[in-house]
């Protein structure tokens, strides 16, 4: 599908590495934004959880994108939807803007790349979106160490099997995990992803199974009721 269709907002898909899945739609739908905030989004790829965040209430959010094919379609979804003077796409590797910009963030979010020392498949895109290569977890660290404001809050979506390797990492430079919701497909699955939120603040870590599936092709509750305002299949059932 080369573009996805939401209800207020579309996405061109054609030439990123990544495309709209539902893991990172309920993961962009559940994200802990507050009216007013300043949001990061690192890897913003097609720019779907940028503009998610934008519909949620963001004040603004800087979306950072390597690819220049991610990049492009980015800055056209951004133009194309309700709030373009809200969403910046910036092209360039997310160390260098570290380095550049002097702004922190009330939130950083990140679908980050995952894979590390996994077989790659021929197509380059993807496998930069997916891979650690050109961002390890401990420079994803530090950067959302140097880039967030001192009651910011750092969300990405992860594996499971890597949630106490990056914790572990986090906590190096003092971010506690305070919420984790596990994502499995149906009841009978084991979760695949996690949805992670950290701190500065050191709290007890909320935890929660979420199964998106009650059967075939047809959502759980707790997932409509995330995904409603956003997907086109709900918009005329309220």
């Amino acid at each position: 599908m080369t573009t996805f269709h939401f209800q207020q907002f579309s996405v061109l898909q054609k030439d990123s590495g990544m495309k709209v899945c539902t893991d990172a739609v309920l993961f962009g739908a559940m994200a802990p934004i507050k009216q007013g905030d300043q949001v990061l989004d690192i890897g913003t790829g097609t720019g779907v959880l940028a503009l998610m965040a934008a519909q949620l209430g963001a004040a603004t959010v800087t979306a950072v994108e390597l690819t220049p094919q991610a990049y492009q379609e980015a800055e056209h979804n951004f133009n194309s939807s309700p709030w373009p003077e809200r969403l910046e796409a910036v092209h360039l590797d997310i160390q260098s803007f570290a380095l550049a910009t002097g702004q922190q963030y009330d939130l950083i979010i990140s679908n980050p790349p995952f894979f590390e020392n996994h077989s790659k498949t021929s197509n380059a895109l993807r496998n930069s979106a997916r891979h650690t290569d050109q961002l390890p977890f401990a420079d994803l660290v530090s950067i959302a160490n140097t880039l967030l404001s001192e009651q910011g809050l750092f969300y990405l979506l992860l594996p499971a099997h890597a949630v106490t390797r990056f914790s572990a990492q986090a906590l190096t430079k003092g971010f506690y995990l305070i919420q984790q919701t596990d994502f499995r497909g149906y009841e009978h699955n084991a979760a695949k992803v996690s949805a992670l939120t950290y701190s500065r603040t050191d709290a007890d870590c909320g935890s929660r199974l979420l199964t998106i599936y009650k059967s075939c092709g047809v959502y759980s509750q707790d997932s409509e009721d995330y995904l409603r305002d956003f997907l086109l299949r709900f918009a005329t059932s309220r």
